[in-house]
């Protein structure tokens, strides 16, 4: 019952944000034509609900108009700049078009594409019918953002030639290493006594090789046509629209309805995926999100930020390219029947290629949940608590929740001994902000949490209401840059109280919003045109106690440790027009005083981590991807693009280090857990590996020298009254 009466606040806000999306529905809409008549729903809805609605003026028109191009032809293979001279006189209009309901401008871009794309399919059929000469010295800048504009259609077949030799010799190296590799591989297996097979591939002259791999490549964009051969104007113009509302911040977007006939992703429910998010960029689709629980953060096959260039499916011999198709397209061919394989090529972050064999499967609920293990160090006990998400029951919130698991795993650590906490939040994206105050709750007596601001600035206070404190010893936070929303609310509170402290990336991810699901036909009492689709509203945002928001800056570490993103941009600073930082007011809170010399503790920690060596290798990493991630010239020349793959291969051998860390410490589960594991085989293997991982975790070995270091107040002016055994 410990959080009955904190959450009152809560519905109370819920129903507050309900009511206010509600407010402005007296108006009527009425044209006769669906493409007219969403501009005119969709603008009005973001002006009235927005959180902080722009002004669609001059400037306003001259980003859609500069987004728009882009998102039609991000690699600038398809435009010309005399086609950008014909758009250019719309480029202040667009303001006016929309309050006009006037689709001139996207009527030209739309038609431009259709013609354009019609002249590149006679391109790429010709580029690939004739051998590439992979002698010659040439090479392709991938810095597409910097690309002119080709200034004819010679210039522009030319770009493609380049691109398309460029996507075959990919092919063409993977297939020379295959028959390369043939003959090791058969002499291993001949040493293991096992039955050596010889791929198709390693039969082939290196002629066949050759046209293979543009094959391969001619195959990929016949699929590729066939796919936008489907597409239709509404589709392009579902993309106009999202250019429009993504204006106003990135986590607006409209949702047209589903084409069941010709994208049906659920495919009756009986497919599975991956377990990943994924979002275009550029050319490439790209994992934004891993889920936890899912295939491929339980076999570790992926990370954010890994870009996915072929699919093969178990049943097929080649792979097919996805650069450049729809990520919806991308995500029919990734999906399939629950355990069957799917074999990915992967561009990781450092640039390395490698493939991942993924088993399709569904997310497994129990590995969102939180978990815990003891930590032995010499004659101390200390508890860690690893929370993937802030889950909750979407029917009933006291069925089960993030902030009763968390604080079951407390109690049972304190049975066990422990004298110190380790809360880990990294890659936690968020989920339930209710949870997240009921967890702040568990280590201060009482006080706010989080403010939450609503359109026109509205202030509510969330607080902890509850004096009873769960856990009073010494807290650590691990965050890093994917740690989001509800993680750094709960991080944030705990800094401003200074009743934790906060070790990880420099930055959290930096997401301080909040959004609600318009359905756009609520305002349609009669109407012909179907289904409308829906608008996802930013309508609030997140506040600190101390006043500050958690939107762009995150929360930023008491103690910095380098991880492989440190020097790229993961996160909100990733995506174009995010809301600001700002400030409020601050809420009336008390610093929690139960630690003594809480900034020394901070000090020589930071001081360790300078004389880490293992940090300074894992920092020397994030530079090594930062600076592969900026190179933009690539060689055309197979004997140049080997030697730069193999070059990779040696200058990244000295981070296999990274991986073969110990610290020195044990892991043990909880007695309630091991009892589970004499009946569960699977549950004992899974907590195994993560006791593995726990072990080569130098961030986790400076949680608990930081917890040993933090000295308890015995005193803490009362604010620890009934403390819970």
């Amino acid at each position: 019952m410990r959080f009955m009466k904190k959450n009152l606040k809560i519905l109370l806000l819920a129903v507050f944000v309900a009511a206010a999306s509600c407010s402005f529905t007296t108006r009527e809409f009425n044209d006769p034509e669906k493409d007219k008549l969403l501009i005119d729903l969709i603008t009005y809805v973001l002006e009235k609900g927005h959180y902080d609605p722009k002004e669609i003026d001059n400037a306003f028109s001259a980003s859609v108009y500069k987004d728009f191009i882009d998102g039609m032809d991000p690699l600038k293979r398809y435009f010309l700049a005399s086609d950008l001279e014909d758009f250019k006189v719309f480029e202040t209009e667009i303001d006016d078009q929309i309050r006009n309901k006037d689709l001139s401008f996207f009527d030209l871009v739309y038609t431009r594409y259709q013609q354009r794309a019609l002249d590149v399919k006679e391109f790429y059929k010709e580029v690939l019918n004739e051998p590439f000469d992979y002698t010659v010295n040439e090479s392709i800048d991938v810095d597409y953002d910097n690309l002119p504009y080709a200034t004819s259609k010679a210039e522009l077949k030319e770009r493609w030639r380049k691109q398309l030799k460029f996507s075959t010799l990919t092919n063409y190296y993977d297939l020379l290493e295959e028959k390369k590799n043939a003959p090791k591989k058969k002499e291993e297996a001949l040493k293991k006594g096992e039955e050596y097979i010889e791929s198709e591939n390693a039969k082939l002259s290196i002629t066949e090789i050759e046209a293979k791999a543009r094959k391969t490549s001619m195959t990929a964009l016949d699929d590729y046509y066939d796919f936008t051969d489907d597409l239709e104007r509404k589709d392009y113009f579902a993309i106009y629209l999202n250019t429009i509302v993504e204006e106003f911040d990135p986590h607006t977007n409209y949702f047209a309805p589903p084409d069941r006939d010709r994208f049906d992703l659920r495919m009756s429910g009986k497919l599975e995926g991956i377990g990943a998010r994924l979002q275009k960029k550029n050319d490439y689709i790209t994992i934004v999100e891993v889920i936890s629980g899912g295939p491929v953060w339980r076999g570790e096959h992926m990370e954010v930020g890994d870009a996915i260039l072929k699919v093969k499916q178990e049943d097929e011999k080649e792979a097919i390219s996805i650069v450049g198709m729809r990520v919806d397209d991308a995500v029919k061919l990734i999906k399939g029947p629950k355990g069957t394989k799917v074999t990915l090529t992967v561009k990781r972050v450092d640039g390395t290629i490698e493939e991942e064999v993924i088993t399709r499967d569904v997310v497994e609920l129990e590995e969102t949940y939180a978990k815990s293990s003891l930590i032995n160090k010499e004659d101390k006990k200390f508890g860690l608590i690893n929370l993937p998400a802030f889950y909750f029951d979407m029917k009933d919130y006291g069925e089960r929740n993030a902030a009763t698991d968390v604080q079951k795993e407390i109690e049972e650590l304190k049975k066990e001994g422990m004298e110190g906490l380790v809360l880990d939040l990294r890659d936690n994206g968020g989920g339930s902000l209710r949870t997240a105050v009921d967890i702040a709750g568990l280590f201060i007596k009482n006080g706010p949490v989080v403010q939450v601001a609503s359109g026109g600035k509205r202030k509510e206070v969330l607080e902890d209401e509850n004096e009873e404190v769960i856990w009073d010893g010494p807290l650590v936070i691990l965050v890093n840059e994917l740690s989001a929303s509800a993680s750094e609310i709960l991080a944030a509170a705990m800094q401003d109280y200074k009743r934790a402290i906060i070790i990880g990336s420099k930055q959290s991810y930096g997401k301080g919003t909040v959004q609600n699901m318009i359905d756009l036909n609520q305002w349609l009492r009669k109407s012909d045109m179907g289904d409308m689709g829906a608008l996802k509203l930013t309508t609030q945002k997140f506040y600190r106690v101390n006043g500050g928001s958690t939107q762009l800056e995150g929360v930023k570490s008491d103690v910095v440790m380098p991880d492989r993103y440190s020097y790229i941009d993961i996160g909100e600073r990733d995506y174009d027009n995010p809301l600001p930082y700002d400030k409020i007011s601050p809420a009336d809170y008390n610093v929690w005083e139960g630690y003594i010399d809480y900034e020394g503790t901070i000090q020589r920690s930071k001081d360790r981590m300078a004389k880490s060596t293992q940090l300074q290798l894992i920092d020397d990493n994030a530079r090594y991807i930062k600076k592969s991630r900026d190179e933009m010239e690539v060689s055309l020349n197979l004997e140049a693009y080997t030697a730069d793959i193999d070059r990779r291969k040696t200058e990244t051998k000295k981070f296999d280090a990274i991986e073969e860390y110990d610290n020195k410490l044990s892991y043990k589960s909880l007695e309630t857990e091991i009892a589970l594991m004499r009946q569960d085989t699977t549950l004992r293997e899974k907590r195994k590996r993560w006791h593995e991982n726990l072990a080569g975790d130098i961030y986790v070995e400076e949680a608990v020298n930081v917890l040993e270091d933090l000295k308890l107040n015995n005193i803490r002016n009362g604010k620890v009254a009934k403390i819970k055994n």
